[in-house]
């Protein structure tokens, strides 16, 4: 498998290649050159454990490792997460790293159960490993600069923390994130670890980050490699619990195609789905769920993509107003047409707005996407009507993905991703449903009082680009 850029100007990359670029080289985003197609290999793929199923969907797309070296490393991603048990057909425990229940209407895929109680646990642990053992076999060193609106940048930390041979540099937008979240950031004390606290949005070090990518002889001087969603091995970890989440439910209801609801701001959770659908994954409708900041609702449902204000919510991680991996889907809809996912992106950057239209034939933007919107009302309502009829507690993220998916008409049972635990925004429980719908995780508690670091920094390029040349060199920072 080779990978290629959605600008035009990157091709035949091998994937432990792609993997170390991170964002194009041209400044777009890496890509398949081909989906596989997988329908003849779906039953035989339901019956596998998570593991074992992951690799199968990952070999497809990393020919350039091993067999025997990618099960390690899959099977290492996994060792820090906490078996939640479930029962199987013949009433026996069935532990599952990633279950799915059954809640009211709809089905709950809970993707928290690693260490730091997010989704993004799932690719970071495996992406981390990844890294180590791809500069290992390469002799070299990294260092990862990465943006986030909450939970990335505590999973990205906890993916890499005290391995050899990575730096990792977290901008996140000062005091926009929740106070478990920066917690969970600044806590970690390890040498190879560096939190800037930004004086500015998600979107502004989102800028910073591909800015710095952009310029090629820093980039390469200094080593940088990313772990934001514009990494493909991201999308790749994600992709996985897509065909795991579609078994389960398949088998449980006995339909022969479900939905997801996917609560996103940078659209990377949802192009992993897309992905299984490109793949032959039996999906009806990716139903994409914003908050506010609804950029991309607003995209699928008028053509629009223009950029607005950020608006800060009880969701932090979806407040965002410029998706990065929406360029992927671009140049999907495109048909490969790199230039002109570079004149739509030239168009954006200078006008904050572009708009298209649908392919011939076709009534919609994408048969596949369907869009909504839930406000905070529409969260907080969410929480507590679950919380009251079914004992169950969603954090706000979550929320707004199952608001928007009991708002969609669907002939098929729709699986709802449950991003990260309600244990990460209390504030925003309480509000909703009271104390008694809190819930406590022991790894989280653990942090409070806990000793903390982190380095407040202006929301200018310079100032981030001369504080990581100054310590990405510092043979201090580097564990061996």
């Amino acid at each position: 498998m080779r990978y290629c850029s959605t600008r035009g100007q990157v091709s035949d990359i091998p994937f432990q290649d792609a993997v170390l670029m991170g964002l194009a080289r041209d400044g777009g985003l890496l890509l398949p050159e081909s989906f596989p197609n997988v329908t003849d290999r779906l039953e035989a793929w339901s019956k596998l454990p998570y593991a074992d199923l992951a690799f199968e969907i990952m070999r497809l797309f990393c020919d350039d490792i091993p067999d025997e070296d990618l099960r390690r490393i899959i099977a290492k991603s996994y060792e820090r997460f906490r078996p939640v048990s479930e029962t199987d057909d013949a009433g026996n425990a069935d532990p599952q790293i990633i279950p799915v229940r059954d809640v009211g209407p709809v089905h709950l895929l809970e993707l928290f159960h690693g260490p730091t109680y997010a989704f993004k646990d799932v690719a970071l642990q495996f992406l981390g490993n990844l890294f180590e053992y791809i500069l290992g076999k390469q002799k070299s060193e990294l260092n990862i600069v990465v943006a986030t609106s909450g939970d990335t940048g505590s999973a990205a930390i906890h993916g890499v923390r005290g391995r050899k041979n990575i730096r990792i540099f977290v901008l996140h937008p000062a005091g926009r994130v929740s106070p478990v979240q920066e917690m969970q950031m600044t806590t970690v004390l390890d040498p190879n670890v560096f939190n800037i606290a930004l004086d500015g949005t998600f979107d502004d070090a989102q800028s910073i980050v591909k800015g710095l990518f952009r310029d090629l002889p820093f980039k390469d001087a200094l080593h940088l490699g990313a772990v934001n969603s514009i990494n493909w091995a991201r999308i790749l970890a994600q992709v996985v619990y897509y065909f795991h989440a579609a078994f389960r439910v398949m088998k449980r209801t006995g339909a022969k195609k479900v939905s997801f609801s996917v609560p996103t701001g940078n659209f990377g959770d949802i192009f992993a789905g897309y992905t299984a659908a490109k793949m032959g994954l039996p999906i009806d409708k990716l139903i994409l769920a914003t908050n506010e900041n609804d950029i991309l609702s607003r995209f699928f449902n008028t053509g629009s993509y223009s950029r607005s204000s950020v608006v800060p919510t009880l969701s932090p991680s979806m407040d965002i107003q410029i998706a990065s991996n929406f360029e992927r889907w671009l140049f999907l809809h495109a048909q490969g047409d790199a230039a002109q996912v570079r004149t739509w992106m030239e168009t954006f950057a200078k006008t904050g707005e572009i708009k298209i239209e649908p392919l011939p034939g076709e009534d919609s933007l994408d048969p596949w996407l369907r869009a909504g919107r839930a406000d905070t009302t529409q969260t907080l309502a969410t929480i507590r009507e679950f919380s009251e009829a079914y004992g169950y507690t969603l954090d706000p993220h979550s929320a707004v993905g199952v608001s928007v998916a009991l708002a969609q008409k669907t002939d098929s049972p729709i699986i709802c991703l449950c991003t990260a635990s309600p244990a990460k925004f209390p504030d925003a429980v309480i509000r909703a449903a009271g104390e008694k719908a809190t819930v406590k995780e022991p790894g989280i508690e653990a942090l409070k009082g806990l000793p903390t670091r982190k380095f407040p920094l202006p929301n200018e390029i310079k100032k981030i680009a001369d504080f990581v040349a100054e310590h990405c060199h510092d043979p201090a920072s580097i564990l061996r």
